[in-house]
């Protein structure tokens, strides 16, 4: 099975890394796995104001600081990965990612938000399964 395990580096996500920790069904050898953070882009005017080489650094530091924890936590379990980072809206963007890589299974952490809560604010986890045609675990 090709999985794509959503990261953002909150606490959702490691209630997600601890959920596949304990389902050996998910971390089993056999799978292939695509650890993906996706960073909304920097204004324009920010961009433009600091120069493309700092905006890239920034990029590059803020995806490392999020993967490198959920990577060595996945090698000490024995998960090989490969890693993506991408940067746009967040849920589209993960849902691209899921229906164009070819995976089998989505998983990411949710907040948990109320359906009223969601109604205001807006979700990462609705737009992508929205989007998506993949299909999606979700940890809470």
């Amino acid at each position: 099975m090709n999985i794509l395990l959503a990261v953002d580096g909150s606490a959702y996500t490691k209630k997600m890394l601890a959920y596949l920790a304990t389902h050996e069904e998910l971390v089993a050898g056999s799978h292939e796995y695509t650890v993906l953070t996706v960073q909304t882009p920097l204004p324009a005017r920010a961009r433009a104001a600091l120069g493309k080489e700092v905006v890239d650094k920034y990029h590059a530091e803020e995806a490392e600081k999020i993967m490198a924890p959920v990577c060595k936590f996945l090698a000490r379990h024995g998960v090989q990965v490969k890693r993506s980072v991408k940067l746009g809206p967040v849920g589209e963007t993960i849902a691209k990612v899921a229906d164009t890589g070819k995976f089998d299974l989505l998983v990411m952490g949710s907040h948990g938000h109320g359906a009223i809560a969601t109604l205001v604010m807006g979700s990462v986890t609705t737009q992508v399964l929205a989007h998506s045609k993949v299909p999606v675990l979700l940890v809470r």
